[in-house]
């Protein structure tokens, strides 16, 4: 019975409404005519004849209704459109046929059928039934007649339902817009969008239920989170945000594909002004599914922090094992001089035999001058003297004290010892090391603290605009917790700060076991061994902890803007690293670290240049490619005659001398077989980068230069390992656990970092295609696990570089080669 006196009262409504225009004298033409739900309507207006339709119906309590109104015209005429007026209880919206839509250029786009949802009125449980009613005033200022159709209907799938797909079409005149009301056990959930096309480019938005809604494509932006979408877009909506816990879900289809990275068509004339009527649909599908719950947020933490912690258990646990044995073999009796871990132990090194095959060069000891002579009381400083004094600091000149020709004599024997580039002062040499941990500190803060600044601004940026265009997340994957957008990509890398200072630990504790054993020691153990310099050690534990911090502020917002936070401490890794190695049997002619840290500096200043001038200029990769060939040979210049050949403007007139004379001249065998077969080969490879660079530009120019780096760190290493075995040494059971752990933990890691999520180097829409969910507990990806494995894999490259020559400290000096 109630349903039937709906339909009457709406209709005695529209009635009374006819009647009214005809009692006031008004054309009946411009009455209200009563409308009916589905039924087309056509009609010719011009500037003295306009039409208005009203429709009425009923909305049952808590319902919420839907109605779009659907108009097309025949006219291209835009000087005379038709306007059409919408006028709702509280609110009007109105548009004009052809509807006109503007892109790039000023290009213009019109369109002749135009459909919109009108905004919903919810009525409240206490009004019971409520009546609505709808004006559709249509009219032109033509003074001629233009045609029309008119259709209005109810929408039966309005509301969308969770974990249900569904599926509709829109245009850029045509857009949808549908409600989602949260059920009471949800607390966030995601909207995934789909579509088997790629183009036409659309934005998917999440507005509050307020009006009007913003549909359209010059006014999608202004109100709620939004995205732009070729195939795939996905938005993480969080009940807290909506009071009224619903929301709309807005689908806008734009006039243009550049905003999604497609180009102009070819098939447009140059003139801008011109109206092009496109025909631009696209099939969405929709699906609105529950995000995570808060224990899972919770799990993840534990995970993260509880992974990591278990490396502080396995160091404690080996740190343990290692003491009982060495409490074991001093209770027997049969204690060496040292025990494999790098510490000095309490018999006398004297006694210590040579390792067979350690005569690597076949030169006895008592050829190298000052190799043999063991130094004096009086020659070295107490052991434990390591305090701060005016003699440790840094300063400009050599404190070797021979004379400049007796290091160049040292310096270019054929077989060089370790002795023999051992010979400063071990107090100022490890106060020249300690330098690079406290610059690193230094750069750390002042690096640091305005990257902090600006990925805050960023973020703020997203949360007040809702342009979720700025950051390039995985958005399948991107869980938020406060006003982080995602933070399991922050939270993964915990890792890179806990495993950096559990290396710092270990650091110390070598540093200050070996401070108390060259207390104990008499002057002679001093001659024993690679020379203890923990300075790079204590740099590297900071970089890697800075690492950490910088990759999350990057992940913060990853975008092209600052994606060099995330590289430039990897920079510097790499460099430390590499550093080390060359330090370990260089230690007196090993770079300075104001030298070092300014080269990184400029390596980064490069990076940015890339970023920014890499895409399209030929001249920067022209430059860029000159500066690494020639960088490669001045580097490898120093290496070669261990830091004898000076740098200077009459550099190009020495080298061309040393090749004329050695290559063209007489061509005699290289004085250096070992160092040249590695500089040939480490030519070779960066001059093959260099011209890869130069032919296919890379685009992402700052992983590239990583990489460079990545590859001559593993190419010294690999060299260093194979001449560690040539000369008879060998690989104690840590370091080489720790080598196997480091291959395989990069080998999976790099399978992560290749399994690429986003890329800041295309259009946020095209990005967004890369997309995919989470695959551990549901809250880490892909990349999230790159970082867990990248942390545990670097912390296993610095085990690696601390404890590779541990089996050297029973060995003199003068019997360890250098290469």
């Amino acid at each position: 019975m109630a349903g039937g006196i709906a339909p009457v009262r709406g209709a005695l409504l529209c009635a009374l409404l006819w009647a009214v225009g005809v009692a006031t004298g008004d054309d009946p033409g411009g009455s209200p005519v009563p409308g009916t739900f589905g039924r087309v309507y056509r009609g010719a207006v011009n500037i003295s004849a306009e039409r208005v339709y009203a429709f009425a119906y009923s909305s049952e309590p808590g319902q919420v209704d839907a109605v779009r109104v659907y108009v097309n015209s025949s006219s291209e005429n835009l000087r005379y459109p038709v306007l059409f007026v919408v006028r709702q209880q509280k609110g009007v919206l109105s548009w004009q046929v052809p509807l006109l839509f503007r892109g790039l250029y000023q290009r213009t786009y019109s369109y002749q059928e135009v459909s919109r949802t009108l905004c919903p009125s919810e009525p409240t449980p206490e009004t019971g039934r409520s009546d609505q009613i709808i004006f559709v005033d249509v009219a032109s200022m033509a003074p001629f007649n233009i045609t029309y159709e008119l259709l209005v209907t109810r929408l039966k799938n309005f509301q969308l339902e969770t974990n249900q797909p569904f599926n509709f079409t829109a245009s850029p005149s045509q857009p949808q817009y549908f409600l989602y009301k949260f059920p009471q056990d949800v607390d966030s959930v995601i909207i995934k969008v789909v579509s088997d096309a790629v183009y036409p480019c659309s934005v998917v938005s999440v507005q509050d239920i307020v009006c009007p809604v913003y549909d359209l494509d010059h006014n999608v932006e202004f109100n709620g989170v939004y995205q732009s979408m070729t195939k795939q877009a996905a938005i993480t909506v969080q009940k807290k945000d909506f009071p009224g816990e619903q929301f709309f879900v807005v689908f806008v289809i734009k006039p243009e594909d550049y905003a999604c990275g497609d180009s102009m068509p070819s098939s447009l004339p140059g003139k801008f002004n011109r109206t092009w009527n496109l025909q631009r649909t696209k099939n969405l599908q929709v699906t609105i599914v529950p995000s995570i719950k808060k224990s899972v947020y919770v799990q993840a933490m534990f995970f993260s922090f509880l992974s990591f912690l278990s490396f502080y258990l396995g160091s404690v646990v080996v740190a343990f094992v290692h003491y009982i044995r060495v409490r074991r073999k001093a209770s027997a009796g049969r204690l060496s001089p040292e025990d494999g871990s790098g510490i000095m132990t309490s018999s006398h090194p004297i006694t210590a035999s040579t390792p067979e095959g350690s005569s690597y060069g076949a030169i006895d000891e008592s050829s190298s001058s000052g190799g043999h002579q063991l130094s004096s009381p009086e020659r070295r400083p107490p052991a434990g003297s390591d305090t701060d004094s005016s003699v440790e600091e840094e300063s400009d000149f050599d404190t070797m004290p021979e004379i400049e020709s007796d290091k160049n004599v040292i310096r270019t024997k054929v077989f060089l010892y370790l002795s023999d580039l051992s010979r400063k002062d071990r107090r100022i040499v490890s106060k020249k090391y300690k330098i690079y941990f406290w610059n690193i500190i230094t750069i750390a803060v002042f690096y640091a603290l305005p990257v902090i600044q600006l990925v805050i601004t960023y973020q703020t940026v997203v949360n007040v605009t809702g342009n979720q265009d700025i950051c390039y997340y995985n958005f399948l994957c991107a869980h938020p917790l406060g006003v982080l957008s995602a933070f399991n990509n922050i939270l993964s890398n915990v890792g890179h700060m806990l495993l950096g200072f559990l290396f710092l630990l270990i650091v110390l504790r070598r540093d200050i076991l070996h401070r108390r054993a060259m207390e104990m020691k008499d002057i002679y153990t001093l001659d024993y061994g690679i020379p203890k310099h923990f300075g790079l050690f204590y740099a590297m534990g900071i970089a890697l902890m800075m690492e950490g911090v910088l990759s999350a502020c990057y992940h913060v917002c990853p975008n092209y803007s600052n994606f060099q936070f995330d590289t430039s401490f990897m920079y510097m890794i790499a460099g430390l690293c590499m550093l080390k190695l060359y330090q370990t049997r260089h230690p007196d002619i090993n770079a300075s670290a104001y030298s070092a840290y300014a080269s990184f500096a400029v390596v980064i200043s490069l990076a940015v240049l890339g970023v920014v001038f890499g895409k399209n200029d030929i001249w920067f990769w022209v430059i860029s490619s000159m500066i690494h060939v020639l960088a490669s040979l001045a580097l490898s210049t120093q290496i070669y005659y261990m830091g004898r050949f000076k740098m200077d403007l009459g550099i190009f007139r020495r080298a061309a001398m040393v090749l004329y004379t050695d290559c063209i001249q007489q061509c005699s065998r290289p004085m250096y077989m070992d160092r040249m077969v590695l500089l040939i080969v480490g030519n070779l490879v960066n001059w093959s980068l260099a011209i890869f660079e130069l032919v296919y530009r890379p685009r992402d120019f700052a992983s590239y230069i990583l990489g460079i780096f990545i590859c001559n760190l593993l190419l010294y290493l690999a060299f260093y390992i194979i001449m560690k075995l040539r000369s008879s040494e060998k690989l104690l059971p840590i370091p080489l656990f720790c080598i196997v752990a480091t291959a395989v933990v990069w080998a999976a890691a790099l399978y992560f970092f290749f399994q690429t999520l986003s890329s800041w180097e295309e259009t946020p829409a095209e990005s967004r295609e890369k997309n995919r969910p989470c695959i551990l507990l549901g809250f880490f990806d892909d990349h999230d696990v790159w970082h867990f494995l990248s942390a545990a894999a670097l912390f296993f490259s610095f085990l690696v570089l601390l404890t590779l020559d541990d089996d050297l400290d029973v060995v003199r000096r003068d019997k360890i080669p250098v290469f």
